[in-house]
């Protein structure tokens, strides 16, 4: 059982554990976190892989996230960048630490096109104090060639009671 005062990342962690290996389980918790985080599901990620400090995630190409270029619009992308940072950072921290975006930024580097799969490996940060940390998540597209850079600035530290 996991206690109340455990991190997002705990929680997650327990969650994809028990659902990453059974039939569909990838595809169950991907929806789960999308209907935990509404508008990241708008892109409806697939997560791959997670572990403490590292997330893959990927992204179809359909109409919804096009952009009228024919290809996957800046926000999409950004909104794959994020996410896949934040559960990096998130499976890393500690129980009674949460984080919170404070920064984005994004290079562009060339159409994105067809299926996109980002990746990001947290380094390790403390969390017992207050503190911004950048993390970056690189996004490929099917011929492994990077699209785009994303860059998410976390306030990450230890929860205060106010």
């Amino acid at each position: 059982m996991i206690s109340a005062a455990a991190s997002p990342g705990t929680k997650l962690r327990a969650q994809w554990e028990r659902l990453r290996a059974l039939p569909m389980g990838r595809a169950l918790f991907s929806r789960m976190l999308g209907v935990m985080i509404p508008y990241t599901g708008s892109i409806h990620p697939h997560v791959l892989e997670l572990a403490p400090g590292y997330a893959k995630v990927q992204m179809r190409d359909r109409r919804a996230v096009r952009n009228h270029l024919r290809s996957v619009h800046a926000i999409a992308l950004m909104n794959l960048g994020e996410i896949t940072t934040g559960l990096a950072m998130t499976l890393a921290m500690p129980d009674g630490a949460r984080g919170i975006v404070t920064g984005l930024s994004m290079e562009y580097l060339k159409k994105a096109r067809g299926l996109l799969t980002a990746e990001c490996t947290a380094a390790a940060f403390d969390a017992t104090v207050s503190a911004q940390h950048d993390f970056h998540a690189d996004i490929r597209d099917e011929s492994g060639e990077v699209v785009a850079r994303a860059t998410a600035r976390w306030l990450v530290g230890p929860v205060t009671t106010k």
